[in-house]
């Protein structure tokens, strides 16, 4: 078993770095990939030799000491040949400068000077005294920097700036405005030397509903598949007649996934930003992993216009799926049973679950079971319970406040993206701390360390949120922390759980 949850481990960690950091470096994925997963493997590798010895703290740590700055060094090593050294005396620009495929980088010929000095007069003209007062001009190989200063509204400025650049350059940069390391800021171009196949990419089919479509049935079955076997049913008694077992899971979790990815979709469609229709991604279901799918995920094929967009973009998905999950699971709890708590009980034991690593979740149960839930007793959880326990544990995973996840979307969004990369890597040091505590969640630390802690910035990355946004930014952080810290000593003895 633990070699199955070794292979799975391994193709999500190959998924992970590839749509990660394949873009940005040249170094093989391969490379990186065995980097991440040597922690894994010396693990997994001393348990297979001595079984219950306890690990030496020097073979705990060690690999994070030697992987992390590996992997670290391995993606700079790719890309420092793209990047030559900034002029001296100026600052260094920010990592998030190096775009992504959504915007287009400038190709080599053109890349040390992307416009001419007539252009550069012109250019100087797009910035008026009152709005940006513009000092001076620098030439990156990816990008045109614009420094001055900003002497009106974040918002006014890039809007303004935004409307001359175009009127002048048409589609040939994208105009992007960032903070420097000092706090200033400053605007961006990207040349686009992909103008000419622009009406090509706007034609290009972005939603593949046949593709979603087929994938959606796949899953479907899939997770029915897998919903039989959490029922009780065994791998040889799967057959049409017993499949309908599975039904209540399937839909269930397909409900919690679907309205979870939709929610993302619907707004970002309403920032007019290019986005794929949700994709699952089934799995068959086997014994020891039953879920038959590992999620949905969708695509952004178009920049994030400003902060606020991708503050609702990032948030909504998992208000929206924790509407749905809530229910389901508080439903699915009423409908579970319990059990006495054994050595075996622990938060990945659907038959034995113990909620109490989760201050949400004990509080969920105890609401659900009452008096039946004591302080000698675990849950066997019913199909549909487990389908909202799986759809609680996405929703704190996505709400990690790490890269590109959708916490780290939000933190970004409501503080910057350096103090948002800030917090991505405080949060991994945390989890990572926490799974010393409790080892289940070792494979989500493990994930989360790999993860790159900053994400993409925004065209106008300047501009603040209002004071709603940041409210309800805090109540889905506070909801974070419910579901993965467990609740005082003082609630479970008042609650006698």
């Amino acid at each position: 078993m633990e070699l199955l949850l070794l292979i799975l481990l391994g193709i999500i960690t190959y998924f992970i770095v590839q749509r990660s950091v394949a873009s940005i470096t040249r170094t093989p994925v391969w490379l990186l990939w065995l980097v991440m997963m040597t922690p894994a493997l010396v693990w997994s590798g001393w348990n297979q030799l001595y079984e219950d010895a306890p690990m030496p703290p020097a073979l705990v740590f060690g690999p994070f000491v030697i992987c992390l700055p590996l992997y670290w060094f391995l993606i700079q090593w790719g890309r420092r040949d793209s990047t030559p050294p900034a002029t001296q005396g100026t600052e260094t620009t920010p990592p998030a400068l190096t775009p992504k495929p959504t915007v287009p980088i400038a190709s080599e010929e053109s890349a040390l000077r992307p416009i001419s000095k007539q252009e550069e007069t012109d250019l100087r003209n797009c910035f008026p005294w009152g709005v940006y007062y513009l000092q001076n001009v620098e030439y990156r190989p990816q990008a045109v920097l614009c420094r001055g200063k900003l002497r009106t509204s974040p918002e006014a400025a890039y809007q303004t700036v935004r409307q001359n650049i175009e009127a002048e350059f048409g589609d040939r940069f994208f105009v992007i405005f960032q903070e420097s390391l000092n706090g200033t800021p400053f605007f961006a171009l990207v040349p686009n030397t992909q103008t000419q196949a622009k009406v090509g990419t706007e034609s290009e089919p972005v939603s593949r509903p046949i593709l979603a479509l087929g994938l959606l049935l796949t899953t479907l079955l899939t997770t029915t598949m897998g919903g039989a076997l959490i029922a009780g049913l065994t791998e040889k008694e799967l057959n049409p007649s017993t499949l309908v077992k599975g039904f209540p899971y399937a839909l269930a979790l397909i409900a919690i996934l679907s309205v979870y990815e939709l929610g993302h979709y619907w707004v970002a469609r309403l920032y007019k930003m290019r986005i794929t229709l949700p994709y699952f991604i089934p799995l068959p279901p086997m014994q020891f992993f039953p879920l038959g799918t590992i999620g949905a995920f969708i695509q952004m094929r178009s920049p994030v216009p400003h902060r606020k967009a991708l503050f609702d973009v990032g948030i909504t998905g998992p208000l929206a799926g924790l509407i749905v999950t809530l229910p389901i699971l508080i439903w699915g709890l009423i409908h579970s049973r319990v059990v006495p708590i054994s050595d075996a009980s622990g938060l990945l034991n659907f038959e034995s679950l113990n909620p109490r690593f989760s201050f949400l979740l004990t509080l969920l149960s105890k609401l659900a079971l009452g008096n039946e839930l004591t302080p000698t007793m675990a849950i066997n959880l019913h199909p549909v319970a487990v389908a909202g326990y799986v759809g609680l544990i996405a929703i704190a995973l996505k709400l990690m406040p790490v890269g590109q996840l959708d916490g780290g979307h939000i933190v970004h969004a409501m503080f910057g993206q350096r103090t948002g990369a800030t917090i991505g890597q405080i949060t991994r040091l945390l989890v990572l701390v926490l799974a010393l505590q409790e080892s289940d969640l070792l494979t989500l630390a493990i994930i989360l360390l790999f993860l790159p802690v900053a994400d993409e910035p925004a065209l106008n990355d300047v501009s603040e949120l209002d004071n709603w946004r940041d409210l309800v930014g805090f109540l889905a952080l506070l909801i974070l922390v419910s579901i993965i810290l467990p609740p005082p000593g003082t609630l479970t003895g008042l609650l006698n759980v």
